[in-house]
């Protein structure tokens, strides 16, 4: 594989990476919106601050599906982290650089 490859494919990867990047930040921004909806169905005062500690209001644990979107939010955000982190990883090269 010659150079020119070689930063073609890291080209590609590093493009693939920022589409993903901002896929999921587009999915966890839906996301928050629809908890914070939900939230506001059992408790219509809540802000979007109040959403992030859920366990300090027992009405939202009544709701039917709250626990399981805010679920889904938890899982896109840690996705989120990972993503970040392999590509800090692989930015830094190889151990021992």
């Amino acid at each position: 594989m010659s150079p020119r490859d070689a930063v073609s494919e890291a080209e590609i990867a590093s493009r693939l990476v920022r589409g993903m990047e901002a896929l999921l930040d587009q999915m966890i921004a839906q996301q928050r919106a629809k908890v914070l909806q939900l939230a506001r169905e059992a408790l219509p005062h809540l802000s979007p601050e109040d959403v992030m500690n859920p366990f300090d209001f027992p009405e939202l644990k009544a709701h039917p599906t709250f626990d399981y979107e805010d679920g889904i939010l938890a899982g896109l955000i840690s996705a989120q982290i990972a993503l970040r982190a392999e590509r800090r990883r692989a930015e830094s090269g190889p151990p021992g650089d």
